[in-house]
């Protein structure tokens, strides 16, 4: 299945077929009324934003656990010292909250 058409100029080009049941059809047939949008648009539309929800939550997951790896090698990393950039953010919060 080709996921998109021509992104440059808008044009739909590919078509995504479904089988689905009768209940489906009429549930999503109302939804995409109340909606304001015909069926094609609604599911569509529907189905940008779930896929777009899921590929987000996916690479939220895959960061979350690279800077979580990341983190943990840092604090167990019993040789590293504070750079630069560390010690004066240190300072300018030591500043901040007059712990100085």
């Amino acid at each position: 299945m080709e996921t998109t058409g021509n992104p440059a100029n808008g044009r739909r080009t590919q078509r995504l077929d479904a089988r689905i049941t009768a209940e489906e059809k009429r549930l999503f047939e109302e939804a995409a009324n109340l909606s304001g949008r015909t069926m094609s648009a609604f599911v569509v539309s529907t189905l940008r934003e779930a896929a777009q929800r899921v590929i987000q939550e996916h690479e939220t997951l895959r960061l979350s656990q690279r800077d979580r790896d990341v983190l943990v090698s840092a604090l167990l990393d019993e040789t590293a010292e504070p750079n630069a950039a560390l010690r004066r953010a240190v300072r300018a919060h030591d500043d901040y909250t007059g712990r100085r």
